[in-house]
């Protein structure tokens, strides 16, 4: 990726979200991602493998920042339990 014909994009992007400081991390390089995905929808054929799967990922992520994390610590909780009982 970092040597195709977005490579420059893809470093500049991918360089600013390893170095930033930002709250929420790479929040500050949204201008710098959106640039490499443009180039990137210029080479389908180069880039555009598995979209679907970029898709879903992007769903899953958004259902789990959206839940109230209820879930999660139940199951933290039965694990929990379960190492104790076993000590």
């Amino acid at each position: 990726m970092a040597t195709g014909p977005c490579g420059v994009e893809f470093r500049n992007a991918f360089s600013c979200f390893h170095y930033s400081d930002a709250e929420p991390k790479g929040s500050d390089c949204y201008d710098l991602f959106k640039t490499m995905q443009v180039c990137m929808q210029k080479y389908p054929t180069l880039y555009n493998k598995d979209l679907s799967d970029d898709d879903d990922l992007s769903n899953a992520i958004q259902q789990a920042d959206s839940s109230d994390g209820k879930e999660d610590s139940v199951k933290i909780a039965s694990a929990t339990e379960k190492d104790t009982k076993k000590s």
